[in-house]
């Protein structure tokens, strides 16, 4: 009796995405996260608002902690958990574009953004021993933390993989598909 070893994707018309304009596309993401810090603590004084418009500052400071600066008062293990944490990640990544069908444009766009902006903060905790952080938004004396191009890409593309659970997406899981009716 002879096993069939089933397909790594059982859906018969599977296409492999090619991930290297994807990764592309992380690059550019993690270049214009690092030039904009570049370019932020250059020009401006920590902390130090610098008007924009009604609404936002450019404002450079330096987050030693996670998102929204929590452990930011910790002695400096943060550093190198969210570092390893970054790294997991970003290989996890690449692992999930490997997987997915090449007719997806909405979850690889999302992953790509996701990966930039965390290899973008990796950089700066590696190099700096913390993330640098720029734009600053408020509105009347209420602020929302400080952040950067990477912490942008982040929440973007975790948003858009929040909406893809709940939509249609060609080439998708083939269980989605099923149940789709495709």
């Amino acid at each position: 009796m002879t096993v069939r070893r089933r397909a790594k994707n059982s859906c018969s018309n599977f296409m492999p995405l090619k991930i290297g304009r994807w990764l592309a596309l992380a690059t550019v993401i993690v270049v214009l996260d690092q030039l904009t810090k570049f370019a932020a603590a250059s020009s401006l004084t920590y902390g130090v608002p610098v008007a924009i418009t009604p609404g936002f500052n450019l404002t450079l400071l330096y987050n030693t902690g996670a998102a929204f600066s929590l452990f930011d008062d910790q002695p400096g293990w943060q550093r190198w958990f969210f570092s390893s944490v970054a790294v997991v990640v970003s290989v996890g990544i690449v692992f999930w574009l490997r997987a997915l069908d090449a007719r997806q444009l909405w979850a690889p766009m999302a992953l790509v953004l996701i990966l930039g902006g965390a290899v973008g903060n990796l950089i700066d905790r590696i190099v700096l021993g913390y993330v640098v952080d720029f734009i600053q938004l408020y509105y009347k004396t209420w602020y929302w933390p400080a952040f950067n191009v990477a912490d942008s890409a982040i929440s973007i593309g975790a948003l858009m993989l929040i909406v893809r659970g709940t939509t249609y997406e060609p080439g998708g899981a083939p269980e989605q598909n099923e149940a789709e009716g495709g």
